[in-house]
């Protein structure tokens, strides 16, 4: 059985179905990442909520998507129901207490939970591209506008800010180009125009302040237990690239935030990525390397990813290869690609003696799995073939009134339901457009009620020379005026000292606090 030093996840069967031994996670491998796969209807849903009950009354917070509703249960206390104490006894998981875990929920809408923002240069350009879908030519021309907004000292906040900046490149394509290559107003108008999709979409909610605090989803509870933030995914998921983009975000934030901490006796936070398929499908290289990298890495923070998906071929190898915990429920062997992952995931297990893997993975029953853990100097358990814990919290989705009483009573109340608009680059663009307008205004009203000398050319009421002809008109100088001068030197001075002091991390985004 567990102790306070790990999890308990089941219990283990002999050849002929009898009682073997408990199965459980060692808390100080939780941050060495986990994996759980297996079909739909096979009990994912049920190991994800049994883990995150553990992790939570171990002090660890959690954050987790929940895509169909079914997760939020796990913020009421469970009932007594005959598959359950039978499970329960099965696994000899005595005493079966039931509890309620503390959770705080999450909307990228504002809906079922409170809001989550980020800005655009928390974003950045990398993961910006990667949710709007650009080519690599628009890609490079949003770099550009980042690079531009660092230099000029322009706050990316919101989507209008990006907006007001993508206008004022297009005014200035040909001096922008001359310095950081081409860039054309065709380019520049796609992006807007799937800027405006974005918006469509729903993703004005998401952009802007009061940004998310990483702390607000590493809370301890009084009594020690790590709250469990659940991100309403339901309707998110109607729009899946900004599901993949958000969770890769915080991820990223994350590995940016958090200090080394090397390996501790428990994690410092776990987080669990649903349908992380998402995340792969489509992605360029890059974006695929910058994760394993960050996946790699982030271990040292004290942070735990664990991918939950149903084929074990929709991760990466590189990644998969970093996926220490892995619970593995029943797969379908139907069509090549099936038997194909079948086999992938018989491959990543130690094998027993005892049965063949890719055999037993077609067979398991719901709520059965094939588990492997790191055992005393992180070697790979075992597999063994095992019987999945019953949760101790509610089974299947909470009601709406039970979720508006959660929300008003949670320790963020109020915290992030008003957002805020402050002055960034879309007001001081406007600004700088408005005050060149009153230099040339004023500039136009000096020049007809300044005073001429007679006889100089300048006096309107001078006779004009014989022969009909008027006199030639003053030319035009090229040269800029000292209010111009000084706008762009005020400009150049404030860009180039923000444009040093901004870092970006990993994934593009800002790497706050260094």
């Amino acid at each position: 059985m567990a102790d306070d030093t790990s999890i308990f996840i089941g219990a283990s069967r002999k050849p002929d179905d009898s009682y073997q031994r408990a199965e459980n996670l060692l808390l100080q491998y939780g941050n060495r990442h986990g994996l759980v796969t297996g079909a739909t209807g096979t009990g994912k849903t049920v190991s994800l909520q049994i883990l995150a009950e553990g992790f939570s009354n171990a002090g660890v917070p959690v954050f987790c998507a929940d895509i169909k509703g079914d997760l939020s249960g796990i913020a009421m206390m469970g009932m007594p129901q005959d598959f359950l104490v039978k499970r329960a006894e099965q696994v000899k998981l005595d005493p079966y207490d039931f509890q309620e875990f503390p959770v705080i929920f999450w909307d990228l809408f504002g809906e079922q939970g409170h809001p989550i923002r980020a800005t655009v240069s928390e974003m950045g350009p990398l993961l910006l591209s990667r949710l709007m879908n650009l080519s690599e030519a628009q890609e490079g021309i949003m770099n550009i506008a980042f690079r531009i907004a660092d230099e000029e000292g322009l706050l990316l906040l919101d989507l209008k800010d990006l907006q007001a900046l993508l206008a004022n490149i297009a005014e200035r394509a040909e001096e922008i180009g001359a310095r950081y290559g081409n860039v054309t107003k065709p380019s520049v108008g796609a992006i807007q125009r799937t800027l405006l999709v974005l918006e469509q979409q729903g993703a004005t909610n998401f952009f802007g302040e009061p940004a998310l605090r990483i702390a607000d989803i590493m809370r301890t509870t009084r009594d020690g237990r790590g709250a469990i933030s659940v991100l309403a995914a339901d309707k998110l998921m109607m729009n899946p690239r900004l599901y993949a983009t958000f969770l890769l975000w915080l991820m990223s934030e994350l590995f940016e935030e958090l200090p080394e901490v090397g390996d501790p006796d428990k994690p410092k936070l776990v987080f669990f990525f649903d349908e992380a398929h998402l995340l792969f499908d489509d992605a360029p290289k890059v974006l695929i390397d910058r994760v394993e990298q960050v996946v790699r890495l982030i271990r040292s923070k004290g942070v735990g990813v664990y991918f939950v998906t149903q084929n074990p071929l929709d991760i990466p190898e590189t990644v998969l290869a970093q996926l220490g915990n892995r619970v593995q429920h029943a797969l379908r062997a139907y069509t090549p690609r099936e038997q194909k992952a079948v086999r992938t995931a018989a491959e990543t297990f130690r094998p027993n003696p005892d049965f063949d893997c890719a055999t037993v993975i077609t067979q398991l029953g719901t709520g059965e799995a094939l588990v492997s853990t790191l055992e005393a100097k992180g070697v790979p358990s075992m597999v063994q073939r095992t019987l999945v814990r019953p949760p101790s919290s509610r089974l299947g989705p909470i009601t709406p009134d039970e979720r508006r009483k959660l929300i008003t009573e949670s320790p963020v109340s109020g915290q992030y339901d008003q957002a805020i608009d402050r002055e960034s680059a879309f007001e001081m663009l406007q600004k700088k457009a408005k005050d060149a307008l009153d230099a040339e205004a004023q500039q136009q009203e000096s020049g007809r009620s300044r005073w001429t000398i007679p006889g100089f050319g300048n006096d309107d009421s001078a006779p004009q020379p014989t022969g009909g002809r008027r006199a030639p008109a003053p030319r035009s100088s090229n040269r800029q005026t000292v209010a111009e001068a000084a706008i762009k030197s005020v400009v150049r001075s404030v860009g180039s000292s923000v444009g040093r002091a901004i870092v970006r991390g990993i994934l593009g985004s800002l790497a706050r606090g260094r």
